[in-house]
């Protein structure tokens, strides 16, 4: 069997240890899970009722062109029918977006510490991936403009960053895109975008007019809950949507994740005290950070990238014996951990258990 040459080393995404394994292994009883940034207060209720209310149609396809949730998503969104792609989670646009534009030799531009799945996907279409440092956790727009060649073809800007959490106001973007040749895509990737309240950060869907060359990632996943059902969606336009759907799969989205993804963007008000929690989940683990002279960056969306001082895959091996699973293995940010905020009382046993994991490595307040 002759493989792909360039995917022979590719890593294989690690996610977050699943609850049940854990248990198993350590032989604990009650084990809280902060690595894989999920909302810790789980889905709408009006979308498990959707949800439940479609288990009688596990016999029929689902709708391939999404029809029903493309309306409302148009409507919420304030764009046009043609302007919208779903997938398996944003995870297959990425996927898709590498798969109708990269050709082997393109080059693409990313930050050196962010999602793995751009370069991962990348890596698999034979492009050449330019990844260009952070600078204090922050993407350098201004680096990665210059670092744009005759052979770029997509540039990504995860925003807010993972697992850094930092954004890029929307001031240093729209003067980024300004910049950046039209016939370079820039893909936005706002997975978290409906968690952040500073007041800098911009919509990516109010720049797609601005700029045709623009795409702009979101996902249900994450405050709304529905990450177990992987539906995500891309905004662009209509010319770069029909290029991507041309090499969509039919049917990559099922119909229970439909229904709950409907439902779910009907309950603003529940996203509205998903983020108002999330907030004062922050400034929880921030002041406890503090408290324990912990360095953190700065968190805009459901999780935080903090400088436990130890190497991270230790403090994560000691906080799994306590029942906390939280994300190590950042490759330059080898004393950080990157812990997604739960609710109060899951906030307040992590830290209780950072505490005495680092109070027995050594490392004081």
């Amino acid at each position: 069997m002759n493989p792909k040459p360039n995917i022979v080393d590719l890593p294989v995404y690690k996610p977050g240890k699943p609850i049940d394994e854990v248990k198993k292994e350590l032989g604990l009883n009650e084990v809280i899970k902060l690595a894989s940034n999920e909302n810790p207060y789980g889905t709408s209720p009006k979308a498990k009722a959707a949800i439940i209310a479609d288990l009688d149609n596990l016999y029929l396809y689902p709708d391939g062109s999404a029809a029903e949730l493309t309306e409302a998503l148009t409507a919420h969104l304030g764009v046009g029918k043609d302007q919208i792609i779903f997938g398996c989670g944003s995870d297959e646009i990425i996927a898709l977006i590498a798969r109708a534009f990269f050709v082997p030799g393109d080059e693409t531009i990313m930050a050196d510490q962010t999602f793995s799945v751009y370069k991962s996907n990348a890596d698999i279409e034979g492009a050449v991936t330019i990844e260009v440092p952070l600078v204090e956790g922050t993407h350098d727009l201004d680096g990665m403009l210059g670092a744009i060649t005759d052979r770029t073809k997509v540039i990504w800007v995860c925003n807010p960053n993972n697992p850094t959490g930092t954004i890029v106001s929307g001031e240093a973007l729209t003067t980024f895109l300004d910049a950046v040749p039209s016939q370079v895509m820039v893909v936005l990737d706002e997975a978290y975008y409906e968690y952040v309240t500073d007041l800098s950060y911009s919509n990516g869907i109010d720049l797609l007019g601005q700029y045709p060359n623009l795409v702009v990632l979101r996902t249900f996943s994450k405050i709304y809950g529905l990450a177990a059902l992987r539906i995500g969606y891309g905004v662009a336009s209509p010319q770069i949507i029909r290029l991507i759907n041309q090499v969509r799969e039919p049917f990559n989205t099922s119909r229970l994740a439909q229904a709950g993804a409907l439902a779910a963007l009907a309950d603003q008000e529940y996203v509205e005290e998903c983020r108002r929690l999330n907030s004062a989940g922050i400034l929880q683990l921030q002041d406890d950070f503090k408290r324990l002279g912990l360095n953190a960056f700065p968190a805009h969306g459901n999780f935080i990238m903090v400088d436990v001082r130890k190497p991270a895959y230790d403090v994560f091996e000691a906080l799994l014996r306590q029942g906390i699973i939280v994300r190590a293995g950042h490759k330059l940010y080898p004393t950080y951990i990157r812990v997604t905020v739960g609710s109060a009382e899951q906030n307040k046993a992590f830290i209780a258990a950072l505490e005495l994991v680092l109070r027995e490595q050594g490392v004081r307040a």
